[in-house]
C-alpha cells in the first residue's frame, strides 16, 4: 500500500467521525499544504515542514497545529494537550461535523501556513539529565536484558518512562505502572508507541 492509499484508508476506517475528518481534510487540501502520512496519521506540510495533522480519537476528532502556540486563536478554541510538556502544539477538538466552522478553520490553517513560512518555532530547551526512579532502577538492575533494552531506547523514550513512574502520587500506583511498562521496555517500545 502506498502513502496515498494509507491516507485514504485512515479517512475511511474511522466510522464515528468519518464525515468530520473528511471535511477537515477538504479544508486542508484547499490550501497549498502537501498531504502525507506520519506516525500513522495524515499530516499536512509546507516545504517538508509539519504544519498540521488531522486525527480522530474515541471521544473527539480535530486538527493538531504543530506550532499552534503562535496562532492568535480569536475563537479561544486551541488547547495544549499536555500542559507543562507540550510547548508548541495546540489542538482544536470537535465532537461532531456540525461543530466545524469552515471559514474559521480555514483562517487558522492559513495563519499556521504563514507562521511556518516565517519560520516561527520554539527552540527546544536543553535536555535535563534523566533521573530514573528507584522502583524502575531496581527492576532494571535485577534484569540485565531489560536494562539493555532500556539503555537502547532514545533519551526521549527513557524520560517518558521515568516521568510516568515519578508522576504517580501513591506507591501502589507506581507499582501498577511499573508492571505495565516492563513488558513494553522488554520489547523495545516507548510509552506511547502502543498508540501508533
Amino acid at each position: 500500500m502506498n502513502t496515498e492509499e494509507k491516507i485514504d484508508a485512515y479517512y475511511s476506517k474511522n466510522e464515528k467521525y468519518k464525515e468530520g475528518i473528511a471535511q477537515l481534510r477538504e479544508l486542508a487540501l484547499k490550501t497549498q499544504l502537501a498531504e502525507t502520512l506520519k506516525w500513522g496519521s495524515p499530516v499536512y506540510t509546507i516545504d517538508n515542514k509539519n504544519v498540521l495533522g488531522i486525527m480522530a480519537f474515541k471521544n473527539h476528532f480535530g486538527i493538531w497545529f504543530f506550532n499552534g502556540v503562535f496562532l492568535r486563536d480569536p475563537k479561544g478554541v486551541l488547547e495544549n494537550a499536555q500542559e507543562g510538556k507540550t510547548k508548541s502544539m495546540r489542538h482544536w477538538k470537535f465532537k461532531s461535523k456540525s461543530d466545524i466552522d469552515e471559514a474559521a478553520v480555514l483562517e487558522y490553517i492559513k495563519e499556521a501556513i504563514a507562521n511556518q513560512k516565517k519560520g516561527l518555532k520554539i527552540k527546544p530547551s536543553p535536555k535535563t539529565e534523566i533521573i530514573i526512579p528507584k522502583l524502575l532502577l531496581d527492576a532494571l538492575l535485577e534484569n540485565t536484558s531489560l536494562n539493555e533494552q532500556f539503555n537502547a531506547l532514545t533519551p526521549y523514550k527513557q524520560r517518558g518512562y521515568c516521568e510516568y513512574i515519578s508522576e504517580a502520587k501513591q506507591q501502589k500506583t507506581k507499582e501498577s505502572r511499573l508492571g505495565k511498562i516492563l513488558p513494553m521496555i522488554s520489547k523495545g517500545l516507548g510509552l506511547n508507541d502502543k498508540y501508533k
